[in-house]
């Protein structure tokens, strides 16, 4: 299957290319909306014609989210070339994202990710709460390669845009509900109402809840279950006609049951052996989880003349998480983690946009305050052990955050064909960090996270540290219209993602975590070619990146505990490849298609020897995580008219190489290649007011990790833990908009 797939997915895009040659010969261009310069995108923070845009951008627009049946941001893994984009191992709404092989996983407060994430040009910057259901959504846009001279900071592997529906001028309500496979249960309703010529409002509310995939067999509580809230309301006033003011609030409650995960391997402890259902766990450590994250945003534009714009985007935001994670997977408490997450930034962005016959483009400035806080037990308890020998680490922290940033981006029309667009961008950070991490007797939870007060056996860190941080971070692309529908482009960008503190840090073990670590960088080179051939949209890329400094965390048993690393380990290089698009093979039957390659390796990776006390390079020993060198997607649309509507019919596969979960290869918990097919089945009728749809997910029910933990040893009962994808559902949606 998985070979039967990837040769499919190779063959749709060079069937794409054979089939523009033969429609060439024997057929008139059409119009074809889907068009890639007819898609308007905000990648450069303005509206362009995404042809004209030098930067590789995917775009998932609302009705191809619709035929596909999204429920969730992730999707645009399946169908992005080059991209991971998935819940957190342990979480029901914590994202990791890792576009070409560049991101984070690691989502404890303090570390960032590597892969901005955009809700309408406001910056989110913690992955709580992140994974983002699909509803009120115009389209998703995922930015591939370092976007630091516009989007700043923490983009040195890309990002995502979520942009939403803007208010009608005329009344609109839209309901929908979805019943699917393990009792799921979705409720939507959204709309808007003007209550003058200048003044709307809106509001959009949903639910999500299903039954978990699997069962906690320890407590009897659902595991792998959903149980979200998530609501929107907004209000845009236009006073007079070159004045514009947006007001938008949003909020997410996750109160789903955590994921503890699957025991890849046999314990000796008492529940330690391997469950029948990777949805199944033995975990004791509870089933209590929740999950808050709110935001208000404001956005003020102005048209001063016929050239130049203002505008201005100010928003709050603040989240909230209490969970716990069971690393072992047993009713002992043999590496049990309560942990609770606090975070809240306040960012504020001036914009100002110009256009010009012979130059356009936008001078900036940004601003960030952030806080982020939490703490987190490591409750080591083996059974085996002595009573006298089990005990539990207590960690807790806070980082502050303060960046500040001048940026600007310029194209310049050369000639009618030829352009160049300049960008720069200069941030500078400061962060304030404080660590805490002691020994505490009795393996029960610490004073930290609500235990028994008492005084720790053995104080390991406790220090609080500033640094500042500063980058400049370039872009130049020269684009060239070879005709009006086809443009090709070579560019350069650079991204950094700041340095900080590792909240985890171990000072006995690690005397150096005192001092932090410094910024990572990627410099990209990249050309590409997009444009329209008859039938046929596309998008095409090849790029040569270089990783340096690179933040890798790593987490390793030692005496008395484990030794936490967040280290700038060294550097490492990508070379890949993209080919993405839209072929309309006959005028009711589509393919929609993409494919990405990756190569990737490090030139040097510096591990701190515990024994000895020095750092090592053990790039022979590593690769880069979260970095499948194939990765493809072919979907087929068949359209026709049935019953006074359209009928949309889409089968699709996807397919994903193999990839490691950490740098340090482990064949127990890295995933194997596999593929993913779906299929849907949307019926609309001709007024666009009713839609009907049936969405097959997961077909052939493959299982597939996520995620996962390494806690091998006897100290810890050999805890490989695996987290997986959701198995084969079939889900049933009716939707009608007054």
């Amino acid at each position: 299957m998985k070979k039967l797939a990837k040769t499919a997915l190779l063959a749709g895009a060079a069937w794409s290319a054979l089939g523009t040659i033969a429609f060439a010969q024997d057929a008139a261009p059409t119009q074809d909306p889907s068009a890639v310069d007819d898609i308007i995108v905000t990648a450069r923070r303005r509206d362009e014609s995404l042809k004209d845009v030098p930067i590789a951008v995917s775009v998932l627009g609302q009705e191809r989210l619709d035929e596909t049946g999204a429920t969730d941001i992730t999707v645009i893994q399946q169908q992005t070339p080059n991209a991971t984009v998935q819940v957190a191992r342990g979480s029901n709404s914590t994202l990791i994202s890792f576009i070409r092989g560049v991101g984070q996983q690691d989502p404890l407060w303090g570390f960032e990710p590597g892969v901005g994430l955009y809700v309408d040009d406001v910056y989110i910057a913690r992955p709580q709460g992140a994974v983002l259901d699909v509803y009120d959504v115009s389209r998703i846009e995922v930015l591939r390669g370092p976007q630091g001279s516009l989007y700043g900071r923490n983009t040195v592997g890309g990002a995502v845009k979520y942009v939403t529906n803007g208010l009608s001028d005329e009344p609109e309500l839209t309901v929908r509900g979805s019943y699917g496979s393990y009792n799921q249960i979705d409720l939507l309703a959204a709309g808007s109402m003007p209550l003058s010529d200048t003044f709307r409002v809106g509001a959009a509310i949903a639910s999500y809840d299903r039954d978990g995939y699997g069962t906690n067999l320890n407590t009897g509580a659902e595991h792998y279950d959903k149980d979200v809230l998530a609501g929107r309301a907004s209000a845009e006033w236009e006073p007079i006609d070159s004045l514009s003011i947006r007001l938008a609030y949003d909020r997410v409650e996750d109160k789903s049951n955590p994921r503890h995960g699957h025991r890849e391997v046999a314990g000796a402890t008492p529940g330690s052996g391997i469950p029948g259902s990777v949805y199944d766990t033995n975990a004791g450590i509870g089933d209590d989880n929740s999950v808050m994250s709110q935001g208000l945003a404001a956005t003020v534009q102005l048209d001063m003349n016929d050239n130049w714009t203002f505008k201005s985007i100010t928003a709050w935001r603040e989240g909230e998480t209490d969970t716990v994670i069971d690393f072992d997977n047993t009713p002992a408490p043999t590496l049990d983690i309560p942990a609770f997450y606090a975070d809240d930034q306040l960012t504020q962005e001036f914009q100002f946009l110009f256009d010009y016959d012979g130059a356009q483009g936008l001078f900036g400035i940004f601003y960030l305050e952030g806080h982020a806080e939490g703490a987190f037990d490591t409750i080591v308890g083996n059974p085996f052990f002595p009573v006298a020998s089990q005990f539990v680490i207590g960690t807790a922290g806070y980082v502050d955050t303060t960046s500040f940033a001048v940026f600007g981006d310029v194209n310049f029309d050369l000639t009618d064909r030829l352009h160049l667009s300049l960008g720069g961008r200069y941030t500078v950070d400061e962060k304030t960090g404080h660590v805490f991490r002691a020994n505490y007797a009795t393996a029960t939870r610490s004073p930290l996270t609500g235990g028994t007060s008492r005084a720790p056996t053995l104080q390991r860190t406790n220090y609080t540290n500033t640094r500042e941080f500063s980058e400049f971070t370039p872009r130049i692309a020269v684009n060239y219209d070879l005709t009006d529908d086809l443009t090709t482009y070579a560019s350069f960008s650079r991204g950094f993602k700041s340095g900080g503190f590792d909240m985890r840090g171990d000072a006995i073990l690690t005397p150096d975590t005192v001092n932090g670590y410094d910024p990572e960088t990627v410099d990209s080179y990249e050309i590409g070619l997009k444009g329209a051939l008859d039938r046929l949209s596309f998008s095409s890329a090849v790029f040569w990146n270089k990783y340096q400094d690179q933040q890798v965390t790593t987490q390793v048993p030692a005496v008395g505990g484990i030794a936490s690393f967040v280290d700038n380990v060294g550097s490492s290089t990508f070379f890949g490849a993209e080919f993405e698009g839209r072929l309309r093979i006959l005028d009711n039957l589509d393919a929609n298609f993409s494919v990405g390659y990756l190569e990737s390796e490090f030139e040097e990776f510096l591990r701190y020897n515990l024994t000895l006390g020095v750092y090592e390079d053990i790039s022979n020993q590593v690769v880069l995580q979260n970095a499948p060198k194939w990765t493809g997607y072919l979907g087929v649309t068949y359209r026709a008219d049935m019953a006074g509507g359209q009928l949309a019919v889409t089968p699709s596969v996807s397919y994903r190489d193999d990839y490691s979960q950490f740098e340090f290869p482990n064949p127990v918990l890295d995933q194997q290649a596999y593929s993913l097919v779906d299929l849907s089945i949307v019926w609309t009728d001709s007024s666009d007011r009713w839609l009907v749809g049936l969405y097959g997910k997961n077909l052939t029910d493959e299982e597939y990790r996520i995620g996962a933990y390494n806690f091998a040893g006897a100290t810890f009962d050999n805890s490989l833990i695996g987290y997986y994808g959701p198995p084969q559902t079939v889900t049933a949606t009716v939707q009608y908009r007054f």
